[in-house]
């Protein structure tokens, strides 16, 4: 196992154990941390392991963050001007 996917594997490790613990502010501090190791940790994968190791783990973290995710999908909506019928 390369290094990349170790670090992948304990930043999500990290990750879920943070998210069970209670914080004053809703853990955005963390999740913007955790953010901006993840993004280079998904490129180094998809550098050294290709697309679609690299999907695989996005979609994790993505499952793992899902509140930022869920804010960004709005934040698009709302820019684009799309209103749900």
């Amino acid at each position: 196992m390369t290094l990349s996917i170790t670090l992948a594997l304990i930043w999500l490790v990290v990750v879920n154990l943070r998210g069970m613990f209670p914080s004053k502010d809703n853990h955005w501090r963390f999740a913007y941390f955790m953010i901006a190791l993840g993004v280079p940790l998904i490129g180094v994968i998809w550098y050294q392991h290709g697309f679609w190791l690299a999907l695989v783990f996005l979609l994790m973290a993505m499952w793992v963050m899902r509140w930022p995710v869920i804010y960004l999908g709005r934040w698009v909506r709302r820019k684009i001007g799309y209103t749900p019928e």
